[in-house]
């Protein structure tokens, strides 16, 4: 920040500003539930129940990429001289048009115009992230950032768990005992989402004004100088072109009635459906190691991406967005299976709590450091914190009227996510690295298992994907200097793996089935790992890691 930098944590802005991750978490979240109910309503099949996710997960990549382009064209960083607290101001309008377009879409019961009125929502939330992440960064120390994003994780994670439970409430009118076929057939059974959107676009507009009339939050604008950078955008907008023609052609075969009889109602393997949806991430994937790889030869025009710790940041974000999202979303279908409990509709809610509970469990052990406590405090605090925050959890379901008694054995589970926090010693790229292999571990013990212990096992996916976002975005920015707000922009982009990830492991699904298909995590979770070990490596050549993992360097 300019005048506005701070040596020592705003806390006061702080915590104004992390009041509108809350949203976040809690419609994200809700996907979880509202996935197998349109899927009943509107009878998709598995991939095309995950097209939820495709647009709230893809509106993001679009909000982000549009404001890049348009602030290279222009030559000036639209978001900079709007400042932040501007930035989230609008994207929260924006999001408020996208709740009232849901009323009209869920009256007219079509799902596109549900997925389309979804979009909006999630394209405001697109402007909020992409000026909320670097500016929860920016109002303290670099080596704190982390910490400071965790502490806004927490409550975004709050949201997220109890998210799915007022969704069913709002959905099936009880959290637990409605069978999601029977309900999904009664021509009511949309109109409380009505209701539902109208309390949260009332919030939308609530939290604007309170951004706009608060004395608290600065208005956040950084001293960068914006460098235009037509090689990186280009090489965007053809990634993004090639998704749409491919998500385009995909989409267009379900209108062959032909074709939606024989891989919709019979189930039969669709291997071109799954061929074109490795396409997309193939061409994500290469797409940005192409650009990085040029932008190191000859920066001029590449921008943020001449920094490999930025580019391989955004596979991580795209990765461990998708990975976060994918569990969740399939999870429902998973839990309906015999082998794990044949669990239906507002019964799957708990689970789903739960699995956004985990990430809640560790991100507020991430956040202690934020309050400056000493080093005993901090080691007993890492021990009590999550354990509160489980209970947390455990509460909301009691009070919404779930059995938890399942959900007991899961206090063990935690355990291993607490010695995991000791190992990672508060330092974002070594904890990364160890939440990756824990993550990678649990999935393989979910493949080769069956009933509670893959239950168990799938959910703490949640708990070691709880730190990966700040230590993510922390890591990636560092260092890059003017060209924070314009990586900060490329990273929200990422958020598009949330998009593509769960629709590839849909298809992958209807092929092998849906517990085979967790194949799938367990790859995101190695790379996750991989980056952990890597940027480490790359902030070391910059000679800027102790800064970052140690901050005695600033």
């Amino acid at each position: 920040m300019s005048s506005e930098q701070q040596t020592k944590t705003n806390n006061p802005a702080l915590y104004t500003l992390i009041t509108v991750f809350f949203f976040w978490g809690f419609i994200g979240a809700s996907n979880g539930v509202f996935i197998p109910f349109c899927k009943a309503k509107f009878g998709l099949d598995q991939f095309q129940s995950q097209l939820i996710d495709f647009a709230f997960y893809g509106a993001y990549y679009i909000g982000a990429i549009l404001l890049f382009v348009f602030s290279t064209l222009v030559k000036r960083d639209i978001l900079n001289s709007w400042g932040f607290k501007k930035g989230i101001i609008n994207g929260l309008i924006v999001s408020a048009v996208g709740a009232v377009a849901m009323i009209f879409s869920v009256q007219s019961g079509n799902y596109l115009l549900i997925l389309g009125a979804l979009f909006i929502v999630a394209l405001g939330f697109s402007l909020q992230q992409t000026s909320a992440q670097p500016f929860a960064a920016s109002l303290g120390e670099p080596h704190t950032a982390s910490n400071r994003l965790n502490l806004a994780g927490g409550i975004n994670s709050l949201g997220t768990t109890i998210g799915p439970i007022v969704v069913s409430i709002a959905l099936f009118g009880v959290a637990a005992g409605v069978n999601i076929e029977e309900f999904a057939q009664r021509p009511e059974s949309l109109d409380k989402m009505e209701v539902l959107y109208m309390f949260v676009g009332a919030l939308f507009v609530i939290a604007a004004a309170l951004f706009y009339f608060s004395k608290k939050l600065p208005s956040g604008k950084l001293d960068d100088t914006f460098e235009p950078a037509k090689k990186a955008m280009n090489t965007l907008l053809g990634i993004t072109l090639l998704l749409i023609a491919i998500f385009g052609y995909i989409f267009s075969r379900y209108e062959d009635p032909e074709f939606v009889t024989r891989f919709v109602e019979n189930r039969e393997q669709d291997f071109l459906g799954l061929g074109l949806t490795v396409a997309t991430l193939l061409i994500v994937v290469l797409g940005l190691l192409f650009a990085n790889t040029a932008a190191r030869k000859k920066p001029e025009g590449w921008g943020a991406m001449r920094y490999p710790q930025l580019v391989l940041g955004m596979l991580a974000i795209f990765t461990y967005v998708g990975v976060e999202v994918t569990i969740q979303s399939n999870l429902g279908e998973l839990l309906g299976e015999p082998a794990f409990g044949s669990l239906t509709g507002s019964a799957i809610a708990p689970f789903i709590s739960m699995y956004w509970g985990s990430l809640m469990i560790g991100r507020w052990a991430g956040a202690i450091s934020v309050f400056n406590p000493s080093n005993k405090m901090r080691k007993i605090l890492l021990i009590v914190v999550p354990y509160l925050a489980y209970g947390v959890v455990l509460v909301a379901n009691a009070i919404s009227g779930q059995d938890i008694t399942p959900l007991y054995a899961y206090a063990a589970i935690i355990l291993i996510q607490i010695g995991g926090f000791f190992m990672g010693q508060d330092r974002p790229a070594r904890t990364l690295m160890i939440f990756g292999f824990l993550g990678m571990a649990a999935m393989v013990i979910g493949l080769l298992t069956e009933g509670n212990t893959a239950i168990y096992a799938f959910m703490s996916g949640g708990l070691f994907c709880s730190i990966m976002w700040p230590s993510i975005f922390a890591l990636a920015i560092a260092g890059i200097g003017k060209y924070t707000s314009q990586g900060s922009a490329f990273l929200v982009m990422m958020i598009l793996g949330g998009g593509i990830i769960p629709p590839l492991q849909g298809k992958i699904a209807d092929i092998i089935g849906i517990h085979n298909s967790y194949f799938i995590p367990v790859l995101c979770f190695a790379y996750l790992a991989f980056y952990g070990f890597k940027v480490m490596q790359i902030l070391k050549d910059q000679g800027i890691a102790h800064e970052v993992e140690l901050g005695d360097a600033h």
